[in-house]
């Protein structure tokens, strides 16, 4: 039985872009459903993958000919490895001056695609894919990125779905693979497994010489068990022994294979006391959990790290909502500054900032937000309405404008 396709909010996003630019590259983890999405959108057109080894050679060694013999439009999947045909690209682009002429994909940020950012500035639309959200999961069309305002949530109120407490921890441990997803009888460990396998071997050595693979394993699953918590690379680099300019280096590949995110702080120049490390996240919450042996959804939800396992979560899908619009970069940030007050996170909107908390349970308290006074020490920037993102089922007046919001709202 062929497995039904589940629509990515991102399509639109890509479409979108193809109109504007002579190419669209979507980016992002190795098995999110990159090249199903694309060859979806591009089922009329030529399609050329460089995972095929005779595809490849040719790609490299004769450059020049490669798109005589796969004319545009056509879809180049798993692009970077030939970044020699970014020139050619450019080249034919400059050339026609027509639109959606190349679509591509690959599992590398494209900062990291050697070629993209000379070759290809002002001619290409990025898009970042992540695993299934799950306003996507639950067929929801809405694909406005989250933000805390009265708008916002009285379109969202139009398309809900019931999620239940067991399946929100089911969703976290399970991660939010598409496969994984769609063949609920496939072994959670046995996946994973062969994921961390084929991204050492495949996508790592491409951007890096590791060396020792083993202790790039260990590093993975010491950066999950700290997912949620400030970067401290000192740390990181203690627990596997290994250098700290190592770990740096290795951090920056699960950066740039887009595995973890990097929160930045929330600072300007007058407030001073506010600490300058970025937050750590990883963002398929089913990896992290298989890499820290969490091996049931009972075992995470009741374990030591069920609140960075949540927050994670809450993050995760937050991002995605901007991802799929196309936002390269969210303007998400957290707050902590030196007498230890900290907002989990801060979304930034023309000059305003909205503070959420983000909390396990479900009985938030006035407490919970007591850290929200906080921003109306910073000058020239307005506090909006935030709120308390946790497993409570109804949206409610939490404290003034602030609000108990579901993670159904999300």
């Amino acid at each position: 039985m062929a497995e039904r396709y589940i629509q990515r909010h991102a399509e639109k996003t890509v479409e979108k872009l193809s109109k504007m630019f002579g190419a669209v590259l979507v980016a992002g983890p190795r098995q999110v459903g990159k090249t199903t999405m694309l060859q979806t959108l591009t089922k009329d057109i030529g399609y050329v993958t460089l995972d095929d080894a005779i595809v490849r050679a040719s790609a490299v060694e004769e450059s020049g000919t490669f798109f005589k013999d796969n004319p545009p439009p056509v879809f180049v999947d798993e692009i970077q490895k030939a970044p020699v045909l970014f020139e050619q690209i450019k080249m034919l682009l400059d050339k026609s001056r027509q639109k959606g002429q190349f679509f591509m994909c690959g599992s590398q940020q494209f900062r990291m695609m050697k070629g993209v950012s000379e070759s290809l500035a002002g001619r290409l639309g990025l898009v970042t894919l992540l695993g299934f959200s799950m306003r996507e999961r639950h067929n929801i069309p809405f694909d406005e990125p989250f933000i805390p305002t009265d708008e916002y949530f009285s379109e969202r109120k139009k398309q809900l779905a019931e999620i239940s407490y067991d399946e929100v921890w089911n969703t976290v441990h399970r991660g939010s693979m598409p496969e994984l997803f769609a063949n609920p009888d496939f072994d959670w460990q046995m996946f994973y497994g062969a994921y961390v396998r084929t991204y050492i071997e495949r996508d790592v050595r491409e951007l890096s010489e590791i060396g020792d693979e083993v202790k790039f394993t260990r590093f993975m699953t010491v950066t999950a068990s700290a997912t949620g918590q400030l970067l401290n690379l000192a740390s990181l680099a203690r627990d596997v022994g290994i250098s700290q300019p190592t770990a740096e280096r290795w951090l920056s590949i699960l950066v740039a294979s887009n595995l973890v995110y990097l929160l930045k702080p929330y600072f300007n120049n007058v407030t001073k006391r506010t600490i300058k490390t970025p937050k750590l996240y990883f963002l398929d919450t089913g990896l992290a959990a298989y890499l820290t042996r969490w091996n049931t959804p009972d075992v995470l939800k009741n374990g030591a790290m069920a609140g960075a396992f949540f927050e994670s979560f809450v993050v995760s899908e937050i991002i995605k909502s901007y991802y799929n619009k196309g936002v390269l970069e969210p303007p998400l940030y957290f707050y902590r500054d030196k007498d230890m007050n900290e907002i989990d996170l801060l979304i930034e909107d023309s000059g305003t900032l909205h503070p959420l908390e983000i909390k396990k349970h479900a009985d938030p308290q006035k407490k919970d937000i007591d850290a929200f006074s906080q921003l109306d020490k910073i000058p020239n920037m307005k506090r909006g309405i935030g709120g308390v993102i946790c497993l409570y089922d109804n949206l409610l007046t939490l404290k003034g404008e602030d609000r108990v919001i579901p993670i159904s709202y999300l």
